[in-house]
């Protein structure tokens, strides 16, 4: 198999070459002594002479989607769904982070395909189960990871949606409405993200939209920025990725034969690695995810930006779910919190575990979970009417997510005063 560059804009970064032994990555030499580089990876230091198969390996696979939307890929490249390299190779030259695979960006401008209507955009949604990233359309190269339908898009100064071509950034997620199985999920997504942003935490802004039956939320990537004229990639990894785990053991407990991330390993890449801030926003993000009943707060969706030869934060917050008003989803957290993966069960034993697990103060932790349970229920009417007036205004079920979030954050309380007292 020929060796796979990589690129960030259009500068070598390095290179994967696949031998008998598997795929090993190696910098270039210009990259690793630049005044702006930046690892690939926490686990792929700029000093390494190479990373072998067992960092490369998971480091791809976490790149590409996950379950049908593979396979579907798969059958549409002519590629096995199992060779990660081959694939990345064919749809990475926009992927999560800041670095493309296979080619570097084409020309000195990007270039971007205007969506023209909502009919257009209606088909494309339509469209994605079947061709998932628009794989096949001339120029496309894309790759979100994760099960869930999304396709990236760009913004444009006008408003309007437009496919990246030739390697273009993209600037927004576009995640369409599922009305069989996770019935509302726009609005559930868009309230929890929301309330998010009012209580304080560092979240990816949200809106929505419709597209002829369709609504969707779009998501502004915050692995994008604006300079100038010009969109900017900044890199980024998931936890996964971070710790080296392969996407299917995304939560703690899973049928893998892997243990996934535990929060305890989550918070031992961020001391690690970013020390300081980032400990205190990893702990609000889980106490939030507890709040919010959103059980698949798994180790895919936390992230790292790695913004420099040593500069790493960690990511702002982004799919967050209210999963308690949906009765096909789990009750069980991704992961356990001090002990116990029921939010509804949750004490304040757990919650000093937990204290223990992030290395800060049990009673400091206790203080910012009453803190949280309170900016929440302060905060929730405000968050749903924010969403009752965006594009693709109110579902539903809004109100039952409002009441979950409600309910879960009396339950937290009570528990809080049962075990205090």
């Amino acid at each position: 198999m020929a060796d796979v560059p990589i690129y960030y804009g259009q500068r070598p970064v390095g290179e994967i070459h696949t031998g008998q032994e598997g795929p090993i990555f190696r910098y270039t030499s210009d990259w690793q002594t630049g005044r702006h580089a930046f690892p690939a990876s926490v686990r792929m230091p700029l000093a390494s002479l190479e990373s072998l198969p067992d960092v490369v390996l998971p480091w791809v696979a976490n790149l590409l989607p996950e379950g049908a939307a593979l396979s579907a890929a798969g059958r549409w490249l002519g590629v096995d769904p199992n060779d990660v390299v081959g694939m990345v190779e064919r749809i990475g030259r926009d992927v999560a982070g800041a670095l493309s695979f296979g080619a570097p960006r084409g020309g000195d401008e990007p270039r971007y395909l205007p969506i023209p209507d909502e009919a257009a955009l209606e088909k494309i949604i339509e469209d994605l189960p079947r061709r998932p990233f628009l794989i096949g359309e001339t120029g496309v190269s894309m790759s979100l990871a994760g099960a869930q339908e999304k396709l990236p898009l760009a913004r444009l100064d006008d408003g309007s949606l437009a496919v990246t071509i030739d390697g273009a950034p993209s600037t927004h997620i576009l995640k369409p409405s599922n009305e069989r199985t996770l019935f509302g999920s726009v609005q559930n997504e868009a309230l929890c993200m929301v309330l998010a942003r009012r209580i304080g935490l560092s979240v990816a802004e949200v809106t929505t939209g419709k597209a002829g039956a369709r609504s969707y939320l779009l998501v502004t990537r915050y692995d994008r920025e604006r300079r100038g004229d010009v969109w900017v990639r900044l890199h980024q990894e998931d936890f996964c990725q971070a710790l080296g785990k392969p996407p299917a053991a995304k939560y703690q407990r899973n049928q893998t034969g892997v243990p996934g991330p535990s929060v305890k390993d989550m918070f031992g890449v961020v001391r690690r690695h970013a020390p300081g801030p980032s400990i205190l926003r990893l702990l609000d993000a889980v106490i939030f995810n507890v709040l919010a009943c959103n059980t698949d707060a798994h180790a895919k969706n936390y992230s790292l930006l790695l913004l420099g030869r040593t500069r790493v934060e960690l990511a702002p917050l982004y799919d967050l779910m209210c999963a308690a008003a949906w009765e096909n989803v789990t009750a069980n957290m991704a992961q356990e919190i001090g002990g116990s993966n029921r939010g509804d069960q949750i004490t304040a034993k757990h919650w000093a575990r937990l204290a223990d697990d992030a290395g800060t103060n049990a009673n400091a932790t206790l203080r910012r979970v009453r803190r949280y349970v309170d900016l929440v229920e302060e905060n929730l009417d405000a968050a749903a009417n924010e969403v009752r007036a965006m594009p693709a205004g109110s579902h539903s079920m809004l109100s039952a997510f409002v009441n979950a979030i409600r309910a879960r954050c009396r339950r937290v309380r009570s528990n809080l005063t049962v075990q205090a007292a």
